[in-house]
């Protein structure tokens, strides 16, 4: 897993200049003691997690009331409580800034862009707070949403959690079952929507849905219609219960907001895990956990800064969403994109990267892979001076995809792979700005976050594959799972696997360079005559071929052992012929081995993906194996799962 040489090292001025510089060394004078590497740091801040998480509050100007302890039952996993003196609002430390300069930008699939100043984002927070009083909110009730990624959302979520009220949110293509089965267990007192939206040139109207939905919502008090496509009155009218979005703002001046400084474990979000093999699970987090794990990521390992302009692609049914919120948190400009990231062609992000000093450009992987297959040069075509940081997730992004961005996108920049999931609305492992950036690697684990890997009984693998695990409580874990009162389903998600370690379900691996790749789900991973494969070193192999857009892998049970079946979905104008099938074995058996080469290579036109691009490794497994998938809900294109069902290809 080694090379020669980095994809890119930090200049000495980009080091000195970076917010974990001054974190390292003002944690060197609170340890009395040097922290000459980045894992001599790590290692203190797993080590000594009391120091640790209270030099984070301190330096990341955490607002509220600390408190005398900052960690009680340290050793207990789940069950540890951090800052449980400690009193503290969400929202308060996001809207840290005042005055003309701007907050959020936001544009739009068709062109359209709004500009809000932070004076004008407490505006509206201020005024949706009064009429979410009106309307009877508490600490502890939930507010739903299913919008785009759009300033009005931000702004909906900083006055449900100014007042200590939950907030939930989906993007507006889930069909009505899906948000039925995520809102419906958390039964909401107010449900905001937009009146449409645009997608790949297409407004889609959702009136009919949102109808459906609230229908079939009791709790529901009031539904709120965003204006986007220009038909919110219209909409409203449709519905006993709603109100156009700026009608209902219309009686409130701006005032002041007021912020409810509650417990640092007061639930902020609910969260839902995909939902492809089951009803999605409703995860809780917590205010201060979910703060402090945010501002030490985004200011320590993303370096985001007063001023920056910080951008992620992303729908507000991703947990990439929450994480780019918290970036106000650092004093930095949203920058806001929605809609189809290739309408009308690959270039829309980067145009906009350009157009507004774009200085952290966060994407998922497949939009990187996708931008190479295209044969995009954005290194060539676009001006990306601004951009320090890229940073990419959602899966694992291939050695391939890293040398594309420094090849063709840009030579100078930090490439940040992330890692880590809705269940801790955060990351695991991530990126270090002072490091060096290896082909393939994450590179490393994320501060006070006691990462490892480990084999099946449980012993630490400094060399091969095993289980992505932590072995030390952190702030952000979930405060539990919506309707589960024992904590039975939360134990069995996460602490099922070994006792009083979070077993985090990903299948990776240690590098030479301390840094870490991941190969997959866990659950995911090919056991073919007994050993573990990752899917991703497939990937990694098949998907740099020109002939193969993408491509999907699972195990299926054969003749007492399980195979590997590969489904490749071709570019155009590709056949599979018997060339090609041998070239692509012939590909993977030299870039991974001899056990990764597929028994059966099959064609298929579409390979099924979740609302936020994932590909659905199991719901492929169980088509194939005449299983049913149990919700087809959360996949952005279900009929695709149709394309594997039956196939005669796999009944030898």
């Amino acid at each position: 897993m080694s090379s020669d040489k980095p994809l890119w090292t930090p200049s000495a001025d980009s080091i000195a200049t970076a917010p974990l510089a001054a974190f390292r060394q003002a944690a060197q004078e609170r340890a009395a003691r040097e922290f000459t590497t980045y894992a001599d740091l790590h290692r203190w801040s797993v080590e000594d997690r009391q120091a640790f998480w209270e030099l984070v509050w301190d330096f990341c100007d955490v607002i509220g009331e600390k408190g005398a302890t900052v960690l009680a039952d340290a050793e207990m996993m789940p069950g540890a409580r951090f800052f449980p003196e400690a009193r503290l609002n969400f929202a308060e430390n996001l809207l840290v800034r005042t005055g003309s300069a701007e907050a959020v930008v936001f544009r739009g699939e068709n062109k359209v862009e709004r500009r809000l100043s932070w004076d004008e984002l407490h505006g509206l927070v201020s005024r949706l707070q009064q009429l979410f009083i009106t309307l009877g909110i508490r600490a502890g009730d939930r507010i739903a949403a299913m919008m785009p990624n759009m300033p009005e959302t931000i702004a909906a979520m900083l006055a449900t959690a100014s007042l200590g009220a939950v907030w939930s949110s989906c993007s507006p293509d889930f069909g009505e079952q899906g948000v039925l089965d995520r809102f419906g267990q958390i039964e909401p007192a107010i449900f905001i929507v937009p009146d449409g939206y645009w997608y790949n040139g297409k407004a889609m109207e959702v009136a009919a849905k949102v109808a459906a939905v609230v229908e079939k919502m009791p709790t529901v008090k009031k539904v709120l219609v965003v204006d986007y496509l220009g038909t919110s009155t219209d909409v409203a009218d449709t519905i006993d219960t709603a109100e156009a979005f700026s009608d209902a703002l219309q009686p409130f001046a701006i005032r002041p907001v007021t912020f409810e400084r509650l417990s640092f474990a007061h639930p902020l979000y609910i969260l839902f895990s995909s939902g492809t093999t089951g009803i999605p699970k409703c995860i809780v987090h917590s205010a201060g956990g979910t703060l402090l794990q945010h501002v030490k990521e985004l200011r320590l390992h993303a370096g985001a800064m007063k001023g920056d302009r910080f951008f992620y692609f992303t729908t507000c049914g991703w947990m990439m969403w929450n994480w780019l919120v918290s970036g106000l948190s650092c004093g930095a400009t949203l920058l806001l994109y929605d809609g189809s990231p290739f309408y009308p062609d690959g270039n829309a992000l980067f145009d906009y990267a350009d157009a507004e000093g774009m200085t952290h450009f966060g994407t998922s992987a497949k939009f990187i892979d996708s931008v190479r297959k295209a044969g995009l040069r954005p290194i060539t075509s676009h001006n990306l001076s601004s951009v320090r940081t890229i940073s990419s997730t959602g899966s694992p992004l291939s050695p391939e995809d890293f040398r594309f961005v420094y090849d063709e996108i840009k030579h100078d920049v930090h490439l940040a792979s992330i890692s880590g999931g809705t269940d801790i609305v955060s990351c695991f492992v991530l990126g270090v700005p002072t490091e060096p950036v290896w082909s393939g690697e994450i590179q490393g684990a994320g501060l006070g976050m006691a990462v490892d890997v480990w084999d099946d009984e449980g012993k630490p693998l400094a060399r091969g594959k095993g289980e992505l695990i932590c072995t030390r409580a952190f702030p952000s874990m979930p405060v539990g799972f919506w309707n589960d009162p024992d904590g039975a389903k939360y134990h069995s998600a996460y602490f099922g696997r070994f006792d009083n370690i979070w077993c985090h379900g990903d299948f990776a691996e240690w590098t030479d360079h301390g840094g870490i790749v991941i190969h997959g789900r866990s659950d995911a991973t090919l056991n073919p005559g007994g050993v573990r494969i990752g899917t991703a070193e497939i990937y990694n192999q098949v998907e740099q071929m020109p002939e193969v857009a993408e491509a999907i892998c699972i195990g299926q049970e054969f003749d007492g052992d399980v195979r590997v079946v590969l489904f490749v979905r071709l570019a155009e104008g590709m056949v599979l012929d018997e060339d090609l099938e041998k070239r692509i074995k012939a590909k993977i058996r030299a870039g991974a081995s001899p056990r990764h080469v597929p028994a059966r290579i099959v064609t298929v036109a579409d390979i099924p993906r979740t609302k936020s691009g994932k590909i659905t490794e199991l719901a492929v497994r169980d088509i194939v194996h005449g299983r049913p998938v149990k919700n087809k809900e959360a996949l952005a294109n279900p009929q695709a799962l149709e394309l594997f069902k039956n196939r005669p290809e796999l009944q030898n």
